[in-house]
């Protein structure tokens, strides 16, 4: 498995951490992203469907105590560390990847904080947020921010109803659908 290879084995903490990883980047990979909702399949239309998937668990564990400020914590490093290793799968030398996850950071906490806003009810703030950072580098159609809108509460109020004591044991359920057409019936 891709994780087994990334990271030997360790303790049972990371084993967890590495569940919930493994769960957010295939969220992430979910091709109705990138065929139906036009996010780029780039390097960086990728980042930010980690960095959402990422936002939605870290909300989640926001304010349950010390084991889940330890997990949230764990799957940042987890997330940073994976793009590490991706940067220099890259050709990124040494002296580069510093400089490159210090940007990847800042660029993480603005664009979570950015989706928070709107996910705290400002519908306007939201989908200003999903034009400035998903779709930096696209064209979208205003149908497809407005249904990536929707999948973001949707998934924000999915996550919010997850037990803690499940995440903090590795057991995450991310299965939103992407789409979700008029009367509720779902499309992949």
């Amino acid at each position: 498995m891709f994780f087994d290879k990334l990271f030997r084995r360790a303790a049972p903490a990371d084993d967890i951490t590495l569940r919930l990883y493994g769960v957010v980047v295939e969220k992430a990979r979910d091709p109705a992203f990138y065929a139906r909702l036009a996010v780029p399949d780039t390097v960086n239309g990728r980042y930010d469907m980690m960095v959402i998937h990422t936002m939605l668990v870290l909300r989640r564990l926001r304010g349950e105590g010390a084991a889940a400020d330890n997990t949230g914590k764990a799957l940042l490093e987890l997330l940073f560390k994976d793009m590490d290793r991706s940067l220099r799968e890259m050709g990124v030398g040494d002296m580069g990847i510093k400089h490159h996850i210090k940007r990847m950071a800042k660029a993480m906490f603005g664009r979570a904080q950015a989706y928070e806003v709107g996910l705290d009810g400002d519908a306007v703030a939201l989908d200003a947020a999903l034009k400035e950072n998903l779709y930096r580098q696209s064209q979208p159609e205003v149908d497809q921010i407005t249904r990536m809108a929707d999948y973001l509460r949707r998934a924000a109020l999915h996550v919010g109803t997850e037990n803690v004591a499940d995440i903090l044991a590795g057991i995450l359920n991310l299965n939103v659908p992407v789409l979700q057409e008029a009367g509720g019936s779902h499309v992949s």
